[in-house]
Parts: C-alpha cells; sequence; structure tokens
C-alpha cells in the first residue's frame, strides 16, 4: 500500500485552471447578506473567533478545502494534496466598510475582490467577512477556484455550512492530520504507468458502452450529432459587440433580485420553463443594451452558455468537482416583440433537450480524459471562444437558511468572465426570491448599472404581455406543458424549475 494519499484532477476541474490567465481569473464568488445580530460582539462588530471556530468545525467534511495543487513532472497534470501548512486565518478574512455601509460600498468591495487571482499554491478559497453593513446586517463575500466546485456543488457546500434552524452550538472541532503527500518522481511513475494502460481503458470503456446501450447504432448516432452541433459552433465565431474584447483583470459588480412569485406566474402564462425565461429576459435587456451602444441587433449574431449539471442527485453533497455540460444558445435580438423573443428561445432549448445537445460537452470532456495535457490546454481556450456571454442559473432552497445562527437575507452569486466575454451573469433563487448577479469589465462594460436596469424592463415587459393572456395561461405548445410541470428528463440537470421547488431540494442544476 502507497504512503502516501493524492487525487488526480478530472480533465474538466483542470480545465479550468488552463483557461486561466493573469486577466482571466477562473473563480467563482457570491456575496450573501447575512442578519448581524446573533453574531454581534459588544462593541457592534461581528465576531471572528467564532466565526472562525464554526468554519473549522465544518472542515473535516470538505477535505478539498485543506488540500493545495501539485504538478505531475513532465505530464504538467496537478493533483490535489493536502497542505501540511494549512492557515484558516489566511482563508477566513476580516474587513469592515465604514459605517453605515451601503450596498453600493458593497459591491465595489466584492468586486475587488473578484479582480485578485487565488494563490495557487495554498488551497483555493476565500471567505470575506465584511461588518459594519446598514440595518445590522453584514456580508460574506465567498471565492473559489471553479477547478473545486461547480454551481451544485457549491450549493451543497453552502448546506454543509448552513442550517434551517436559528439554533446554533458550537460543534466540537476535529483535529487536522494532514496526509502525505507524494514526491514528484512517485507523481511521474504513477502518471507514466497510467498512460501506458490508456489502450485497454479505452477497449473497457467501448465494451461498456456497447453493454449498456439498447441500439449502439441509435446511441453512436445521437452522440455524433451532439459533436457535430458543438463543432458548429467552434468553427463559426459570434459577433464582435460592445460587450465583448480585450479583458482587463478589473471588475465591477451589480446585483438585483425579483420575487419568484412573479417569475413563477409569467413562466405559468406562457406555458415555457423558468430558464427560457430568464434567456428571454436577458435577450431583450442585451438588445436594448447594444441598441443604447449604437448598435444594429438585427445584425449580431449573439450567443450565450447556458450551463447544464450533469451531477446526479444521488450524488454525495460533500464531494466537489466540476460535472458540467452546457447549451450554446443564439439569443433572437433582432426580434421587438418580446413574446416572440421568448417562443423563439423556448423552440431552440426545446430542441437542444430533444438532441441532448449537451452530450457533445460530455463526451469532449470524456475524451480529455485519455488526453495529454498539453491538449487539454489548447482544447479549454479553444472552449471559451464561441460565445458572447455566459448566463447560469443556479438553485438554492425555498426556505430560510441560518450561519451560525444569522438567517441569510440575500445571496447574490458571481461567475467568471471568459476571455473576451466582458459580461456575465448568474442567478441563484432563495426563499422566495430570485437573485441575479453582474459580472463585468468596466473597460467594455462602464455601466453595467444600466444593463441592470434594462433586465428588470425586459422582465416587466414579458409580466406584463402575460397579464394580458387568457386567465389559466395558454401554453407554446404541449412540449411546453410537459416542462412546466418538470416531467421533461431529456437533459438531466437541466435548469428549468427552481421557482416550483417550495423544499429545500434544488432542481435547477447548473454551473
Amino acid at each position: 500500500m502507497a504512503r502516501y494519499t493524492y487525487e488526480r484532477l478530472s480533465a474538466q476541474d483542470a480545465s479550468f485552471l488552463f483557461m486561466e490567465r493573469q486577466r482571466v481569473h477562473m473563480h467563482v464568488a457570491a456575496t450573501a447578506i447575512y442578519d448581524a445580530r446573533p453574531l454581534q460582539t459588544e462593541e457592534g462588530g461581528v465576531d471572528i473567533v467564532k466565526f472562525r471556530k464554526g468554519i473549522e468545525a465544518a472542515l473535516h467534511l470538505i477535505p478539498r478545502y485543506r488540500q493545495k495543487l501539485k504538478w505531475i513532472p513532465y505530464f504538467n497534470h496537478p493533483v490535489w494534496v493536502d497542505d501540511r501548512h494549512f492557515d484558516l486565518n489566511y482563508h477566513v478574512r476580516h474587513t469592515a466598510l465604514p459605517r453605515p455601509g451601503t450596498e453600493d460600498q458593497l459591491k465595489q468591495l466584492a468586486a475587488r475582490v473578484m479582480s485578485l487571482q487565488l494563490d495557487r499554491s495554498k488551497p483555493m478559497w476565500e471567505f470575506w467577512v465584511v461588518e459594519g453593513l446598514s440595518e445590522n446586517r453584514f456580508a460574506i463575500i465567498s471565492k473559489v477556484h471553479h477547478c473545486m466546485i461547480d454551481g451544485m456543488s457549491g450549493v451543497d457546500l453552502a448546506t454543509i455550512l448552513m442550517s434551517t434552524t436559528p439554533e446554533y452550538e458550537t460543534p466540537d472541532v476535529y483535529q487536522y492530520m494532514p496526509r502525505p503527500a507524494p514526491s514528484s518522481l512517485e507523481l511521474f511513475q504513477n502518471e507514466a504507468k497510467r498512460t501506458i494502460s490508456i489502450p485497454s481503458q479505452v477497449v473497457r470503456s467501448l465494451r461498456e458502452f456497447r453493454e449498456q446501450s439498447e441500439s449502439v447504432r441509435t446511441e453512436v448516432a445521437k452522440r455524433a450529432n451532439a459533436i457535430g452541433g458543438l463543432l458548429g459552433y467552434a468553427i463559426s465565431a459570434p459577433s464582435e459587440t460592445p460587450l465583448n474584447g480585450h479583458i482587463s483583470s478589473h471588475r465591477m459588480f451589480d446585483f438585483m433580485s425579483m420575487p419568484i412569485d412573479e417569475v413563477k406566474a409569467t413562466r405559468r402564462a406562457f406555458g415555457c420553463t423558468v430558464n427560457d425565461l430568464v434567456l428571454a429576459t436577458v435577450s431583450g435587456a442585451v438588445r436594448s443594451y447594444l441598441i443604447r451602444r449604437r448598435v444594429d441587433p438585427k445584425q449580431i449574431d449573439f450567443r450565450v452558455s447556458a450551463p447544464v449539471s450533469v451531477r446526479s442527485k444521488d450524488a454525495d453533497p460533500t464531494e466537489l468537482g466540476n460535472n458540467v455540460s452546457s447549451w450554446i444558445v443564439r439569443l433572437p435580438l433582432g426580434e421587438r416583440d418580446p413574446v416572440k423573443r421568448l417562443e423563439s428561445i423556448h423552440r431552440v432549448t426545446s430542441d437542444l433537450k430533444r438532441t441532448e445537445q449537451a452530450l457533445g460537452v460530455q463526451m469532449l470532456m470524456a475524451a480529455a480524459e485519455w488526453a495529454p495535457s498539453a491538449l487539454l490546454s489548447l482544447g479549454s481556450q479553444a472552449t471559451s471562444g464561441p460565445v458572447n456571454m455566459i448566463v447560469t442559473n443556479v438553485p438554492g432552497p425555498q426556505v430560510p437558511l441560518y450561519m451560525m445562527g444569522s438567517k441569510l437575507l440575500a445571496m447574490f452569486p458571481q461567475v467568471p468572465l471568459l476571455e473576451n466575454t466582458g459580461l456575465g451573469i448568474a442567478l441563484f433563487s432563495y426563499d422566495g426570491t430570485l437573485y441575479w448577479g453582474f459580472n463585468c469589465d468596466p473597460s467594455l462594460v462602464p455601466d453595467v448599472g444600466t444593463f441592470a436596469s434594462m433586465i428588470q424592463s425586459a422582465f416587466d415587459e414579458l409580466k406584463h404581455a402575460a397579464s394580458l393572456r387568457p386567465a389559466i395561461g395558454k401554453p407554446l405548445d404541449e412540449k411546453a406543458k410537459l416542462a412546466s410541470t418538470g416531467s421533461d428528463s431529456a437533459a438531466p440537470g437541466n435548469s428549468e424549475n427552481v421557482a416550483e421547488t417550495p423544499t429545500a431540494e434544488a432542481t435547477l442544476k447548473s454551473a
């Protein structure tokens, strides 16, 4: 038995490291606002000692948070090893806004935190505890590298650190015993053996595929079509827009929220999915923004990447890492009528589910497990090219949550920017509210607050149009009825009915 322990990063996890550049930071983040009273000190600040102890007591459930990267010589592939010098004080940071701190000041601080790259020589996460927010609140800006988590595993982590009741007793802290890490020579030898075994692994995988498939010809054709559709986007670039271009390392952050009841009512009136409604809202805002920047939207081929989780419902919530695919959706910016834009998007997403486009990314990631890291690095750079924007929609529980007794009041997500994308949109639903986060490069999008107001206006247009429909609501088509009831299973993990879920179980699965 080996005297050491390590875990090799999957191809998909490693791809987020290879995509990163000095200006392109691949960490996901969120700005959460809490009631400060349960954690308040006599002086009115946040009891950081109690907070750190609570985090430390939970770390044994998520060992990845005390692991760092080590690279395999020659093969240049990363592995996880325990950090013998782990220091919680480095990762849990304490700062303050000038009292009474405003939400605009919090947005500026979150943007600065987002613009700083994580240190790869340490476990790749940070919690910034921000006191001084007005109305007796404090905030936590969480920042985790994408190679550690995707959207769904990040939510599962939040359920570990938070509870559904305000009662809290500081648990016992388990002593941290770091496991020995392999030497560089041992890593090289193990990877060499793995490389030699790849041909037999490929044969074994093909045999399993043949045994598990009812119709090999049908399954092969389905996967070939998925790959073909993905490559079709890759060989043709989207249009250049004011939202796209050479990005800097600076970031600007804005956020907004809307009641889930309004989203649910509008979705039901049109008989579509929540994700259709979100994409139609984004489409309306992008159209208005381009017109404001004196660009004719009729001439624009604008594509968004909509991540789709393929994580199993039975997956261990403490198991981090990425298990995500994506859809590429063309937004109908040339259409003036908001309802027709929604109908167009609904037809596209229905077709994506029918053709299972998400299989294309899954197959490429599966094949990448056998590819050299140099090819994986080139592939990672290529995958960031054929889209103008990421729009990711992540579910949260529809019941109140508490962090060490402090109620979570709001959660605004931040998605990283890819090369050439100046704006990214992330959504998170929680306790009756849909929260929107807008992360941007101010050199490309200096007026992100204006764009956020256009999101609200675009949704209001759809909401108004929904109110003019019959009281019961006329579905777009029969397929929409199935999607609106959550009975569609063509695309596992598709971000659909988060607003319909009254319990803590998430039905929307995306990165």
